[in-house]
């Protein structure tokens, strides 16, 4: 049986990898890699997994997070930026392993900007020779679930400073689903990049009317300058460090070329991607 360390099990993604590799009845064998097992076991008490160590800035839970899997399910934390201290470790003992695939969860656009660190994960992995799937999906819709949900259900709006520019999006269910399926058949996958999209194409001030006739009430969407925004989400309390990685994922697209709709969750699913609408409506109480 082949085994898979699922890195960030316990995150957005990783949740929905796992669920979507059960939902398949996949002959593999889980390896949850937290970083607490006693805190985080209790998640998948009916999944049957196996929980392992893995924490990025400890060094000594590579090689035995990794001891005797085949496949690395790859996530980048977003406080975790430096990929010579620490990704260039963890890919170097999981070539040493002996790790017959990576499958990284990147991000769309990728390609043209060689300053973020996942280019820089891209082309480490690309160095190792290990086989491997780079995963480049879009805006999460769970961002409406995180980060942005405090906003949407106090206040009633989405402020941030993307001006008009239009987002693709994506539902992280059907990245999980895509996982699902390139490890369904691995080889078919290996040195292969897909865009992971939905059919739509929206700005923030459609997807605020998208909210207000879903969820029964207005949603106004403003869009600050970068002092206002700033300056608010400081009095929120919120860390510069985060308020720059909001920035970085909202007011910059207004400079960069449009994305692209992908069809590539279609394709390798064999599924239409899930909806903006039918996000909403899933996760309605939420904000209400």
């Amino acid at each position: 049986m082949r085994r898979v360390l699922i890195t960030g099990a316990s995150g957005t993604v990783g949740c929905e990898v796992i669920k979507a590799i059960k939902a398949l009845d996949l002959p593999i064998q889980i390896m949850a890699g937290v970083r607490e097992i006693t805190k985080e076991q209790s998640l998948y008490a009916d999944h049957n997994l196996q929980y392992v160590n893995f924490d990025y800035t400890n060094f000594s839970t590579f090689t035995p997070a990794l001891f005797e899997c085949d496949t690395l399910f790859l996530v980048r934390p977003p406080q975790i930026a430096n990929v010579p201290k620490y990704f260039s470790p963890l890919i170097e003992v999981a070539k040493n392993i002996g790790i017959e695939h990576i499958i990284f969860l990147s991000v769309q656009g990728v390609n043209a900007n060689p300053g973020i660190p996942h280019y820089k994960i891209e082309k480490c992995i690309v160095e190792s020779k290990i086989p491997y799937t780079f995963l480049r999906p879009a805006y999460f819709m769970q961002n409406f679930l995180t980060t942005l949900k405090s906003e949407l259900k106090l206040k009633r709006r989405i402020f941030l400073p993307a001006g008009n520019t239009k987002f693709t999006l994506i539902d992280v269910e059907d990245i999980g689903r895509v996982v699902a399926k390139i490890l369904e058949k691995p080889e078919k996958h290996h040195s292969q990049s897909y865009d992971l999209t939905c059919d739509e194409m929206l700005n923030f001030k459609e997807i605020a009317e998208k909210f207000s006739q879903i969820l029964g009430t207005t949603i106004k969407y403003i869009s600050p300058n970068l002092l206002n925004f700033y300056i608010a989400k400081r009095w929120n309390k919120l860390p510069t460090r985060f308020i720059l990685v909001l920035i970085l994922l909202h007011y910059f697209p207004r400079f960069q070329k449009e994305p692209s709709i992908s069809p590539c969750v279609s394709e390798i699913t064999h599924q239409s991607p899930g909806t903006l609408n039918a996000f909403i409506e899933r996760n309605k109480p939420q904000w209400l």
